[in-house]
């Protein structure tokens, strides 16, 4: 597709089309959107990129997933015939992408974009993997936020709902995603386990445990709230929308990836091992409970260390 054309239909500056298209600027998200909602992706013989944003929609992905794919994967699909594409062309491509901008690893999300959509054109129509032997960008490991266990209990306090008690305990005791979480009904809940069954990522069934704390404020809510769906009267947005409020009344993070990595923080510093956690956590990979828990093995190095210097 022509510069002019692109200009025409987003509404942007050839200048600028034309630098993302060479792989000079980063496109803007307003573009992508403009772009994934506008223009019909031409490829050979059949449009794969849309084929494949089905599929995914088929094995029950969340539509932040699939955004993240049309995201990752729009400028890559348009800029090369990808079903001729060479190894060279691919880390051409991703070395023209910034390895993180806004403490976000885009390089690493465009690869394992890229990696899923090659591997799905193989295993459904035979197409060579031309990724396959390239190594995933290097990830920087920066220490991820955590809450400690006083400023969790100041967050409680800090809310008057009972529901929203629970919310964030529930968050903090069970390592739930945020999906998960919003979508708790009261058959879901085994009080006398003391768990809860959740639809997992990727639609797989699970259990996540919860602590006394969240039994209190869960009965505590259900005494006083009939449940029509899920358990809290509110959804995904609504849950979110409380925590971003109340993060801007205390200034502590307050999101559901916060709270996830304090549940695996808290966990370890109890002296839990990280492979419990991971299946406690319901993480598919152990090297995210390593990521998550840096922070608390230098943490408890520092109970012991003493300036060489005096």
């Amino acid at each position: 597709m022509t510069v002019s054309r692109l200009a025409e239909l987003s509404n942007f500056s050839k200048a600028y089309i034309s630098q993302v298209k060479n792989g000079k600027r980063p496109p803007s998200r307003r573009l992508l959107e403009l772009l994934a909602e506008e223009v019909t992706i031409e490829t050979p013989d059949k449009d794969y990129f849309s084929l494949f944003l089905k599929s995914r929609e088929a094995m029950g992905v969340s539509p932040k997933t699939i955004v993240f794919y049309k995201d990752r994967l729009y400028i890559f699909v348009n800029q090369f015939n990808y079903l001729k594409a060479s190894r060279k062309d691919i880390t051409k491509y991703l070395n023209s992408i910034p390895a993180n901008e806004n403490g976000l690893a885009t390089r690493h999300a465009s690869f394992r974009a890229i990696k899923t959509f090659y591997r799905w054109l193989n295993a459904e129509y035979g197409f060579k993997n031309p990724i396959y032997g390239i190594h995933a960008p290097i990830l920087g490991k920066t220490i991820m936020p955590s809450l400690s266990e006083d400023e969790v209990r100041y967050l409680i306090k800090e809310v008057d709902c009972i529901r929203d008690k629970a919310i964030i305990t529930l968050f903090t005791e069970s390592g739930l995603r945020l999906s998960e979480l919003a979508h708790i009904k009261p058959s879901d809940i085994n009080w006398e386990a003391k768990t809860i069954r959740i639809m997992g990522k990727g639609r797989k069934e699970a259990y996540a445990p919860f602590g006394a704390l969240s039994e209190g404020y869960l009965k505590q809510w259900l005494d006083q709230y009939t449940p029509n769906g899920n358990i809290w009267g509110i959804n995904a947005w609504g849950i979110s929308m409380m925590l971003r409020r109340l993060k801007a009344k205390t200034g502590l993070p307050c999101n559901p990836h916060t709270f996830r990595r304090t549940f695996a923080c808290l966990l370890r510093k109890q002296g839990i091992d990280t492979m419990t956690i991971k299946d406690l956590g319901r993480w598919e990979s152990l090297e995210m409970v390593k990521r998550y828990t840096r922070s608390v093995t230098f943490q408890d190095s520092m109970k012991f260390y003493k300036a060489p210097l005096g």
